[in-house]
């Protein structure tokens, strides 16, 4: 089993909760959607559509900063952000997946910031329009050498980079506030939705949730934080701290915009020059304040990425998910720097650069809208993680952190949902199906990697919950289902008897595979645990959904009594037991006592003979003789069940009955048919005319079947050899035959 990299505290970086985790988050919560769309929205949607579009996004930021807080407050954090989080809650399929879409989503997003800020730049200073190429290529190095040195300098710079920005919004809501006027802040305070471009393929007008989606991503940047977690001091104190901190101040900065611009600025302007109106009318004149703040806002949100894509890569690298990432799990030795991963990073940014300054189109635009897809999904499985983990009431979610309730986690993993689809619906169920691809691949892998993750405790409570309620329900011969009792010993000496135990199972019933030590408990106890691995083990190489049962007696009548008696899964009680054909006489005299047991519990005996089982690809045949509905009512629904599985689902079923007449031929045979008729069981009657003894008439006519179900009574002792010797002689060469003896309850026309 694989466990998570155990990082040394003393090479680690040791940041705080202002310097790790709120300055990244307020950087990337502060970007360009506060220079350039915001009060584009706030001409559209009016003051009021404005607010109300920011409370409903923040909200689900704020759950989302919630969920974060309660696991990360509940476990030891490391490196991966996200990924961590995520992945030691939903388990290593769903971490995975998330970890490797949030690395490529955050690896070209920082090559996205970077032509964001190089438009930008040639825009405020067009004489700098011929070198757009040079410019885009040189501030992407430039960052990722920062980053490359060390997320200590890295976050030296984001501080002067904050610096910048807090100045630039004083400057631009300054020279607001001096033109704000209470009769435009009026005009401004309803919707005002313009015609959209006339290039727009599907015409119309701008509504609110159109508006809400270009506003939205100005309030996601918590994963620029979280994503540091590998990096903090004390990553239980400094994320909930952070970006908590971080969600609450980008709130009153942008609340403090809404209100000032509206007032301040005609609804044309707001519409038609959004950004140019905060740079004209900055206090004092100070333009080249507001543009510096545009900058310092793209700059900060690509170095962010820059530092936090390569830290999920590690992370994932280090829990051995995919063997191709796991040579960037390796760190430097100070600081746990993740180089590798960075070069990966680098490698993507100047890919994504040299497509985007070379090619024409809108793949670009593609890709951006998916990347915004795969940021929600994860602030939406960080909902969903909490929520489980809250509801599921696993005694080991025990958070810290006291400010969430399993509700917010559910209504902010269903808000990602909804914007995500609102946002765009194409996009969005694209991003699905290559999460679920990637999930399957995980998957597929058959991961021995384990993380105590939530779904287990999912489904013990559905399990739980399910079982009480099974056991008030009254049991009804319609709602029989073979709850069958292997006594298997060593399942790989006994395959044939397994395997039709799982057969007649067919993913309808349960089977318990047993083995009783024969001993003192004292010297066989050890070994116990040894014969449980062998029965999961064989389950696990058989792909057989079985439950093992080991139990030690010094007598082994005694142990197979203990077993019939003990083995439950609360109200799911075996209601057939089945064993395997005796080797010799002797045998079976001894296994008389132990089929009388069965039947004082009230369990149908099931006694296979094995006789091989049936080639793949053949058409098969069963044969059910019928010798009395005693029996011959469990005999057709085993049959029946036997061929719901893909293996016998072409074969076909003979119910047979001997006569020695013909006279009793046509009403045996009618007999028959309306048994089947009631039984709903796809099936031939066929009735053999014939004074032969028994044993002839059986080997001639089911010589050429692949399975034979045939009735038997429980000999008395002093019987059972000869009981033992006549069947013995009948099966001889026979193809595998199930000898069933039932305890008349089960119907098949039920």
């Amino acid at each position: 089993m694989s466990k998570p990299h155990n990082d040394d505290r003393a090479s680690r970086n040791l940041f705080g909760a202002f310097g790790g985790v709120f300055t990244p988050c307020i950087l990337t919560i502060l970007g360009v959607i506060m220079f350039m769309r915001s009060n584009f929205v706030i001409g559209e949607a009016g003051i009021l559509g404005a607010v109300a579009i920011l409370l409903i996004a923040k909200s689900i930021t704020l759950f989302t900063a919630l969920s974060a807080s309660a696991i990360a407050t509940n476990m030891q954090v490391r490196g991966g952000g996200a990924y961590f989080l995520i992945s030691r809650v939903l388990g290593p399929e769903f971490g995975g997946a998330i970890g490797i879409v949030l690395f490529l989503a955050q690896a070209v997003s920082a090559p996205f910031y970077v032509l964001g800020f190089t438009e930008a730049l040639v825009q405020t200073i067009p004489a700098l329009a011929p070198h757009y190429a040079a410019i885009a290529f040189g501030t992407a190095g430039a960052l990722f050498i920062v980053a490359y040195i060390g997320a200590g300098w890295a976050i030296k710079v984001q501080y002067g980079i904050m610096a910048i920005l807090a100045v630039s919004i004083m400057a631009f809501m300054g020279g607001a506030l001096t033109r704000f006027s209470p009769e435009t802040f009026s005009t401004n305070w309803l919707s005002g939705y313009t015609l959209l471009h006339a290039n727009n393929p599907n015409g119309g007008a701008y509504s609110f949730w159109m508006v809400f989606a270009i506003y939205f991503p100005a309030v996601t940047g918590i994963m620029a934080g979280i994503n540091m977690s590998g990096d903090l001091k004390d990553p239980s104190r400094a994320i909930p701290r952070g970006i908590l901190g971080a969600i609450g101040v980008g709130f009153l900065i942008y609340l403090a915009q809404i209100f000032i611009s509206g007032g301040a600025f005609e609804r044309a302007d707001l519409l038609e020059r959004p950004y140019l109106v905060l740079k004209e009318h900055a206090l004092f004149g100070a333009g080249f304040i507001v543009a510096a703040g545009m900058f310092a806002a793209t700059l900060s949100s690509a170095l962010g990425s820059f530092l936090g894509a390569p830290r999920v890569l590690q992370a994932v690298g280090r829990d051995r998910i995919m063997p191709a990432l796991q040579a960037f799990a390796k760190g430097t030795a100070q600081g746990d720097e993740p180089r590798r991963a960075m070069l990966a990073t680098g490698a993507i940014t100047a890919t994504v650069l040299l497509w985007a300054v070379t090619a024409k189109g809108n793949a670009l635009d593609l890709v951006a809208g998916i990347i915004t897809m795969f940021f929600l999904y994860t602030y939406g499985m960080l909902n969903i993680a909490a929520f489980l983990e809250a509801v599921t009431g696993n005694p080991s979610f025990r958070p810290r952190f006291r400010f969430f309730h399993w509700a917010t986690g559910l209504a902010g993993g269903l808000g990602c949902a909804a914007v995500a689809f609102v946002i765009d619906a194409r996009q969005a169920t694209a991003a699905i199906i290559l999460l679920a691809l990637i999930v399957w691949y995980i998957k597929a892998r058959e991961l021995r990697v384990a993380f105590g993750d939530a779904w287990r405790g999912l489904v013990y409570k559905t399990a739980r919950n399910s079982l009480v309620r099974l056991s008030t329900m009254e049991e009804d011969p319609k709602n029989w289902r073979p709850t069958t009792l292997v006594f298997s010993g060593n399942p790989e000496l006994r395959e044939t008897l397994v395997t039709y135990a799982v057969w007649i199972g067919g993913g309808r019933g349960v089977v318990f595979l047993a083995s009783v030590l024969v001993g003192r408990f004292e010297d066989y106890a050890p070994r116990r645990g040894a014969a449980i691995q062998q029965l999961e083990e064989f389950c696990r190489k058989r792909d057989v959904h079985a439950f093992p049962v080991v139990l030690i007696s010094e007598e082994l009548e005694q142990g197979v009594a203990a077993v019939l008696q003990a083995t439950s899964v609360g109200p799911i009680r075996p209601n057939l037991v089945m064993l395997g054909w005796s080797g010799t006489a002797e045998q079976a005299v001894a296994a008389v006592p132990q089929l009388r047991v069965a039947r004082v519990m009230d369990m149908g005996l099931v006694v296979v003979r094995s006789g091989g089982n049936p080639l793949i690809g053949t058409c098969r045949r069963i044969d059910i003789w019928w010798r009395g509905r005693k029996n011959g009512g469990l005999m057709v629904l085993l049959g029946h069940l036997l061929t719901r599985n893909w293996e016998w689902s072409r074969a076909s079923v003979r119910l047979l009955r001997i006569e020695n007449s013909e006279a009793a031929r046509e009403g045996t045979l009618n007999d028959l048919e309306e048994l089947l008729r009631a039984s709903r069981v796809d099936a031939t009657a066929h009735v053999i005319i014939s004074d032969d003894p028994f044993e002839t008439v059986f080997r001639e006519e089911s010589a050429g079947a692949d399975c034979v179900f045939l009735g038997f009574e429980i000999p008395k002792e002093e019987d059972a050899a000869a009981w033992y010797q006549r069947y013995e002689c009948c099966l001889e060469g026979m193809p595998t035959t199930i000898l069933v003896c039932a305890t008349g309850e089960e119907d098949a026309t039920a």
